[in-house]
């Protein structure tokens, strides 16, 4: 039986690319598909502003005229200059549990980031942090957050197989708050007392607008530092708010600012569009947004998309604050579930804020990596 690597270059192909996800998991009850218009505008440089700063390329794995598997392969020249490294990602990969099909596919990614003067590759890894990244690896029977990812269990063996390693992982929590302790609420009152903080909450989201650029500028802060990131300048952040904004529930969004009215903190949380996402199915008409408004206005889970504070900050008990006033509004709806989007395992100071409550550890997604 044949297999065939295809170049992703027509509008048919790039429908192609994104709905071979859609058949592998087809049944699947833990798997939440993205919007499959989104997903295609990402893909392509007029749209997606990172292709300023990054190259790549995408392949679909035929076999007897069927699309059977996908990979995507690229090079983000920031993230290079920033580590002095010649290193290439793989992104997006989903492919039937087939060896010849996953070893034609990573060899085609692999050949052209070595022709590009790679010598390194990782992944799975979007064009920034806020793109698609990690594999999972532990978890499947869990539901993911519209903004984790989820995969099957072979995904793992097979990039064994190729000889791809151990990078990082990113581990996901289960946080289950009944109540707010009476100590976390004088500790939040404490800590804005003695900073002399401030905190602002939200009705409307038109009112967040005006907040988004200082709002990423604290993420740019917060996380350069980490594994695979770069900085976001002005012209992604504004594509991001554009994709993004429109999906918050502006209730669950805090800016803590201090007593000079600077913004030195956030918290964004998101009533769970798991199940609404999977409703829709990929569309946003005629009823995906019926099904996503509605997980909006009537929350279940709340995700906990991004936190940032800015570094002199960090160790002042604003993260007291900002899981307080949080917590506030998830007492108003009453929810008490809170699933976290992915943590590195090796930020220890953010995964003991969450041994302090009731929580599992119940998912765990790895970027890999291979010299090529």
């Amino acid at each position: 039986m044949s297999i065939e690597i295809r170049e992703v270059k027509s509008p048919k192909d790039f429908k192609d690319f994104v709905n071979v996800q859609f058949d592998i998991y087809k049944g699947n009850k833990f798997w939440v598909p993205s919007i499959k218009k989104d997903e295609i505008k990402a893909l392509q440089s007029e749209f997606n502003p990172a292709f300023r700063f990054c190259k790549a390329k995408f392949w679909i794995a035929y076999k007897d005229g069927k699309a059977v598997g996908r990979i995507g392969a690229i090079i983000n020249e920031k993230y290079n200059e920033k580590i002095n490294a010649k290193c290439g990602r793989f992104t997006r990969a989903e492919f039937v549990d087939d060896n010849e099909v996953v070893q034609q596919l990573f060899q085609t990614a692999e050949q052209w980031l070595k022709e590009q003067g790679m010598e390194e590759v990782e992944g799975p890894l979007g064009f920034t942090n806020l793109d698609h990244q990690g594999m999972l690896v532990e978890g499947f029977d869990h539901l993911p957050s519209a903004a984790s990812e989820y995969h099957l269990p072979y995904y793992k063996d097979q990039l064994e197989r190729l000889g791809y390693e151990k990078k990082i992982d990113w581990i996901e929590f289960r946080l289950f708050l009944e109540g707010m302790p009476e100590k976390a609420k004088r500790g939040a009152e404490i800590v804005k007392k003695r900073s002399q903080l401030t905190v602002k909450s939200f009705t409307k989201t038109s009112d967040l607008q005006p907040y988004a650029i200082q709002l990423f500028e604290i993420l740019n802060e917060a996380f350069k530092d980490l594994h695979s990131v770069v900085h976001l300048d002005k012209e992604m952040i504004e594509y991001y708010v554009k994709r993004y904004l429109m999906l918050l529930n502006p209730e669950f969004v805090k800016l803590v600012f201090d007593n000079e009215k600077n913004l030195i903190a956030f918290i964004i949380g998101l009533p769970s569009l798991s199940e609404a996402l999977q409703k829709a199915n990929g569309s946003i008409f005629p009823f995906g947004w019926y099904h996503i408004n509605k997980a909006l206005k009537h929350p279940k889970v709340i995700d906990l998309m991004l936190t940032g504070i800015l570094p002199k900050y960090q160790a002042k008990g604003v993260t007291a604050v900002l899981f307080y006033e949080l917590h506030e509004v998830m007492e108003k709806y009453g929810v008490t579930e809170m699933e976290t989007t992915g943590i590195f395992e090796t930020n220890q100071k953010v995964i003991q804020n969450w041994k302090n409550y009731e929580h599992i550890q119940h998912k765990r997604k790895r970027c890999w990596t291979k010299k090529i």
